[in-house]
């Protein structure tokens, strides 16, 4: 009689994960016990610190340093979200214009210091626009994920209930870093001007689309179980199989260690540049 593993999984409702939330991809072996956690990013902490769940969705950055300091994580070449990232940083127009060049000594909000989206935005600020990220006052609204992280002593907390939109419009910002949850108010405008044109214009030099988030499992799952991690594998790939590649051609949930090798070591360098991380990981220490 064949032996059913059944794993406790966090991840987010994408085109490739729904064949398998729906049942649509099942496996002999495997049941798949899907803890769904809205927003996504309030998983990562209890994954890092406490392994709440046997696999699940996690920022890279956030992962990075796991992996940094040893929380006993391991990373799957899944992507499940991945974007352009050059329209998410704003700025208040009413109170003048502002563009990359113009950042120096300017207060940027960010929720979280280690956030991804605000590795991969700074990482473009600085190599491709010139921008001394030391000169910028970075202002953060929660810690990061990894307790044992420290950001830099240049990030500020905002203090208590304060509001990184909020504070954009009345002036104590200058500029402000967001995810997945963009404001909608017309004052709120990108910092770099038609960012969807730069983003393409990036995307020809890396031949890549920025990834925020990939799957990891567990190190006791790992060596316990290595069958049932293959197997997540599998069914996380049929996933993305069923959903094909969007329209457009460009592909935002690449699979694979050497698909997802440029984008690692990308981020890897721009997290290193941001003392995001001590040391230059290499990307076979992460699988």
């Amino acid at each position: 009689m064949t032996e059913i593993t059944t794993l406790r999984i966090a991840i987010g409702d994408y085109p490739h994960t729904l064949p398998l939330k729906r049942g649509d991809i099942t496996s002999p072996t495997l049941k798949l016990d899907f803890v769904e956690v809205k927003p996504m990013h309030t998983a990562f902490k209890p994954m890092v610190r406490e392994h709440a769940y046997d696999a699940g969705e996690m920022a890279l950055v956030t992962y990075l340093q796991a992996k940094e300091h040893n929380k006993g994580l391991t990373l799957l070449p899944a992507t499940m979200l991945a974007r352009f990232q050059h329209g998410t940083v704003l700025h208040n127009v009413e109170r003048g214009r502002l563009s990359p060049a113009d950042l120096a000594g300017k207060r940027i909000g960010v929720r979280a210091y280690s956030q991804t989206t605000a590795g991969w935005v700074r990482g473009i600020l600085q190599n491709d626009y010139g921008v001394d990220l030391s000169n910028v006052q970075w202002v953060t609204f929660e810690d990061g994920h990894v307790a044992e992280a420290k950001d830099p002593p240049s990030v500020v907390r905002a203090g208590k209930g304060s509001d990184i939109t909020q504070m954009l419009l009345t002036g104590e910002l200058d500029a402000g870093i967001y995810g997945a949850a963009m404001p909608d108010d017309p004052r709120l405008q990108s910092v770099i001007a038609d960012p969807d044109a730069e983003a393409k214009r990036w995307f020809a030099k890396h031949r890549l689309v920025p990834v925020n988030h990939m799957v990891v499992v567990t190190d006791e799952l790992a060596r316990s179980k290595p069958a049932a991690v293959a197997e997540l594998y599998r069914m996380l790939e049929a996933g993305r199989r069923a959903a094909g590649v969007p329209p457009g051609g460009v592909d935002t949930a690449p699979f694979g260690k050497e698909a997802n090798r440029p984008c690692l070591e990308l981020l890897i360098g721009y997290a290193v540049q941001q003392r995001l991380i001590s040391r230059r990981l290499t990307v076979e220490e992460l699988w």
